[in-house]
């Protein structure tokens, strides 16, 4: 891990920070019953790691810096996602005794950001004469 690693993934995490904000601010006043932006976030970050991690691998058709991949899916897609909000929107739900939402939470988000992330990577493969792999690096599995 070197320096100038940490540098790409500490500001791809503030830009996907900001927009991770930038949505739920946008979504707010759609969020009254489950929590809309979180489940926006999650599927439409989901889709861009299997859409950029598939199209870009060293064998890909638009193959990237390690650096790059590093900034995208890490810093990028680990600052906009947000699991842990998911969690606690979801157990806040549970508290408040809204069950059948938090179920609604809960498939909708784990569904949908597996199938974004699967259909980013069929898109991908697509352009890469039908990759079979998103991650190259045991980092970039970890993310």
């Amino acid at each position: 891990m070197s320096f100038t690693a940490c540098l790409i993934v500490m500001i791809g995490g503030a830009l996907g920070t900001l927009a991770r904000y930038g949505v739920s601010v946008l979504a707010a006043p759609y969020s009254r019953d489950l929590p809309w932006g979180t489940i926006v976030i999650n599927i439409t970050g989901s889709f861009v790691i299997g859409l950029f991690g598939t199209l870009t691998l060293a064998t890909g058709r638009f193959p990237v810096s390690d650096n790059l991949r590093l900034f995208v899916m890490i810093g990028l897609c680990g600052g906009y996602t947000t699991f842990s909000s998911f969690s606690l929107q979801t157990l806040d739900l549970i508290r408040a005794g809204a069950m059948t939402r938090a179920m609604i939470n809960i498939v909708v988000s784990v569904v949908l950001c597996v199938a974004a992330t699967a259909c980013g990577h069929l898109i991908a493969a697509h352009f890469n004469d039908g990759a079979s792999r998103i991650a190259q690096t045991q980092l970039e599995e970890d993310a």
